[in-house]
């Protein structure tokens, strides 16, 4: 049954609900699931960058050059890419609440690990658990928000999670930082952040009733979708929309890619800006993608075209993107470009996240998120390394073309889906 059943069946035993009670009951439902799931998938964004705001402190106290330093987001990544496939599976076998607290624990070790870092191979532990952790969220999220939430609110909370992603990359950079300056010391930001994931975790066990996905069911998915039987769990990997979302994932995040980890020095290279300033342009471009997706998130509930959605979004982050690469404009107009460009990204989260949906045959959307988010994972543990390179040999014009590059790809990519499935 699904949740509103489970709702009304919970009644039962007591007075019984009209129908208006029962809806506001629903609703009070659906938006602690959805409050709490935006905080943990914050929660994970924000250790994305875990180690990237530091970059500098790393470069001057450890002698690491941008390629190594790419090579820590690399190891971030294809761990997570290859756990996040697996997670799909145990999500669908397990549930998905325990192994959404094994991975809060994994981001407090990584955060003990970087404070206690001597050197590289401790950066490298540290990126090591830390991409661990981040490696259940998209199979564990997307569970439980498709089995707990209501269709009518499905849609904006698919805006939520991928604003309340946003929000954690861009306070990430803000709390790092400014814990570091503070204190003087940068070891410091890793207590705080390991104290910040340890109240995350109090905050979800205290309302762990609210992410409980043992409660609700796919009745909600779309009639007609791609059916599943049960004895192949793997047949969904035949959908070509699968494959495609995959891609779609791999090139929007080689995109990202270069935009968090590398916008700063490229602004300050190639437009002569000083890192002080630059260092907050991630943040800027990460909460514009938030106010994209508060848009978005609208949008995708009444547009009937989400491929369309989505080109017309990408179009408008890779066209500022190509115009900061050209070197052309003003110092400060560049960064303020780069960080617009966030919003058209954020602005085809929701339709992307509704098109992976669509794509998910029922009962298998754990292993469909996990397959398809994998693809954000291989895009940054890829792309880190090559932006790095281009870096290090000068081109900081480069980082930003081949963002742009990156977002015209995948809006390709969502194209192709249409066609598939024959829309």
């Amino acid at each position: 049954m699904n949740s509103s059943a489970v709702l009304s069946s919970s009644s039962a035993s007591g007075p019984a609900l009209s129908p208006d009670e029962q809806a506001a009951a629903q609703k009070k439902r659906d938006i602690a699931t959805i409050s709490l799931i935006g905080l943990a998938h914050g929660t994970s964004h924000f250790f994305h960058m875990l180690l990237p705001p530091l970059f500098p402190v790393f470069i001057r106290d450890f002698g690491l050059s941008y390629s190594q330093l790419g090579l820590l987001v690399t190891t971030f990544f294809v761990i997570s890419g290859i756990g996040q496939a697996l997670a799909g599976f145990l999500v669908d076998r397990r549930g998905a609440r325990p192994i959404l607290f094994a991975a809060l624990a994994c981001f407090v070790a990584a955060s003990a690990a970087a404070g206690l870092a001597q050197g590289f191979g401790g950066l490298m532990l540290a990126a090591a658990l830390a991409g661990l952790g981040n490696s259940p969220f998209h199979p564990v999220d997307f569970t439980i928000l498709n089995k707990r939430v209501s269709p009518a609110r499905l849609g904006h909370a698919f805006s939520v999670h991928g604003i309340s992603g946003n929000i954690g990359w861009g306070l990430a950079p803000l709390f790092a930082l400014g814990l570091s300056s503070w204190s003087g010391n940068w070891r410091y930001a890793y207590l705080g952040t390991a104290l910040l994931g340890l109240m995350v975790i109090a905050v979800l066990a205290w309302q762990r009733a609210a992410i409980d996905d043992a409660h609700g069911s796919w009745a909600h998915e779309k009639a007609g979708a791609a059916t599943l039987a049960p004895e192949h769990p793997l047949a969904f990997l035949r959908l070509p929309s699968v494959w495609l979302c995959f891609s779609f994932f791999l090139f929007t995040t080689a995109s990202l890619s270069a935009i968090q980890s590398f916008a700063s020095p490229a602004l300050a290279s190639l437009y002569v800006l000083p890192l002080a300033t630059t260092a907050f342009v991630v943040t800027g471009y990460m909460f514009c993608g938030a106010i994209g997706m508060v848009i978005g998130g609208f949008w995708v509930a009444k547009g009937k075209s989400l491929e369309r959605n989505i080109a017309i979004a990408l179009s408008i982050a890779a066209a500022l993107l190509i115009l900061a690469a050209s070197g052309w404009l003003a110092p400060a107009l560049a960064a303020l470009i780069v960080a617009l460009a966030g919003f058209g990204t954020g602005l085809a989260g929701p339709s992307r996240d509704m098109l992976i949906k669509r794509a998910a045959p029922p009962g298998a959307t754990g292993r469909v998120y996990g397959t398809v988010y994998s693809g954000l994972d291989i895009g940054f543990a890829a792309a880190a390394p090559v932006f790095g390179a281009l870096l290090d040999g000068g081109h900081a014009g480069a980082v930003f073309g081949g963002a742009a590059l990156s977002l015209l790809m995948a809006m390709s990519a969502a194209a192709l889906v249409r066609r598939v499935r024959g829309a």
